[in-house]
């Protein structure tokens, strides 16, 4: 079984900490313990050591330890780097590469999974820091357990407590069974992510609340799977995976062409981009002046990249693989049973956007994986374990597709 080093930093849920490294062991892991200093004032070091029956670091200067570097050597060794929970202070350190202790040292220095559990107080957990600094995690490929909700050490109420040890060790074991570094060695994959935005006038512009999120967890994903990546991708905040290759685009009619003109060679396509199907007819050279009466805006269609992509000459041999995304707000599954054939795609992953926890701006989502002979539903789960779910499907898909096959016309 797998070498899990366990991080726990200083927040009231360390003491979950102790059921989680239980959960592990019994599943048959190796835990090694690793506890900032803060997480020793609320956890004593002797029970995590009486638990995984290995000595716990809590040192980075303790005599003997550099002796061997024994960061870099745990870093070498561990299957999954597990951090639960993590601090507000954590978190800012491994988005940021500081390296002040043991444990954002051996972040810095593992080329292993990193999976983390955030806990704080809502309101830290809603700063726009800390957004920020988890989507840049996530857009590194670190999996993240997405925090509880309920009543908080604090005395609040909201979003920020630890997730229970049964979720974080399920959501380990589901990070462990994903397909290797490997299995998308050799191919190509096209991924569109984000919004697009469609200018009334210099100032203005029709938008939606797509953030990226969804797309640049697939293009992690799929990157540390072995793929070539090519990430189209809307206006976003977000910090593009290293590696893949960023295409930049605004508008609709832009995404349009970005993805038809690289077509050639890709093994596959995720259109998982939030593609406005209109756009003004004649935006404003000017800023448009306001005044006492409405406004009437000329909305024209866009161009379908999905319906287009699906009448590629190529797509007789079955590639490339094409997946596309149904955000609906009402009978979504059967919406995408539609979509499916209607633009002659291998996959739809169809989400349900009125729900608050799931699909535009949040960390999480639940979907359903449409195919033209089953529809799966992924419950509620981080991101990136969606898209770990998602390129699953996708290599069932690519098995009988030889690699670079998308260049063989019809």
């Amino acid at each position: 079984m797998a070498l899990i080093a366990l991080g726990v930093t200083g927040g009231i849920g360390a003491y979950k900490a102790v059921e989680i490294a239980r959960g592990l062991q019994k599943n048959g892991h190796d835990v090694v313990a690793i506890m900032t200093r803060s997480a020793t004032q609320f956890v004593g070091p002797l029970t995590f050591e009486a638990i995984t029956r290995r000595e716990v670091i809590t040192d980075q200067w303790k005599p003997g330890a550099n002796a061997d570097i024994e960061h870099i050597a745990i870093a070498s060794n561990i299957d999954l780097l597990l951090v639960a929970p993590a601090t507000a202070n954590t978190i800012g350190k491994f988005a940021n590469g500081l390296a002040d202790d043991f444990l954002s040292s051996l972040y810095t220095a593992t080329r292993a999974p990193v999976m983390i559990a955030p806990a704080m107080n809502s309101n830290m957990f809603d700063h726009p820091a800390i957004a920020r600094n988890l989507e840049t995690l996530i857009a590194r490929g670190v999996h993240v357990v997405d925090p509880g909700s309920g009543y908080l050490a604090c005395g609040w109420i909201g979003k920020g407590r630890l997730a229970e040890p049964e979720d974080v060790v399920n959501s380990v074991e589901q990070l462990l069974k994903s397909k290797p570094s490997s299995s998308l060695a050799g191919r190509s994959i096209l991924i569109t992510a984000g919004p697009t935005f469609e200018d009334i006038d210099p100032v203005r512009f029709v938008g939606n609340r797509s953030s990226g999120r969804m797309g640049y967890a697939l293009a992690a994903e799929a990157l540390r799977r072995g793929a070539a990546v090519t990430l189209v991708t809307g206006p976003t905040h977000l910090n593009a995976p290293h590696g893949a290759t960023v295409v930049k685009i605004r508008s609709a009619a832009e995404m349009h062409a970005a993805v038809m003109d690289r077509t050639d060679g890709q093994d596959a396509i995720i259109m998982s981009a939030a593609v406005a199907d209109y756009s003004p007819a004649e935006p404003a050279k000017k800023k448009m002046k306001k005044g006492d009466g409405p406004v009437t805006i000329t909305l024209n269609r866009t161009k379908d990249i999905l319906g287009d992509l699906g009448k590629l000459p190529s797509r007789k041999q079955g590639v490339p693989v094409l997946v596309g995304f149904a955000a609906e707000t009402n009978d979504v599954t059967a919406y995408a049973k539609s979509k499916l054939k209607e633009k002659a795609a291998d996959l739809i992953v169809a989400n349900d956007v009125s729900r608050s926890d799931a699909g535009f701006d949040v960390d999480t989502n639940a979907v359903t994986l449409v195919t033209a002979s089953s529809a799966e539903d992924i419950p509620l789960q981080a991101k990136s374990a969606v898209a770990a779910r998602i390129l699953d499907r996708i290599e069932q898909f690519l098995i009988a597709v030889p690699a670079k096959n998308a260049k063989v016309k019809a």
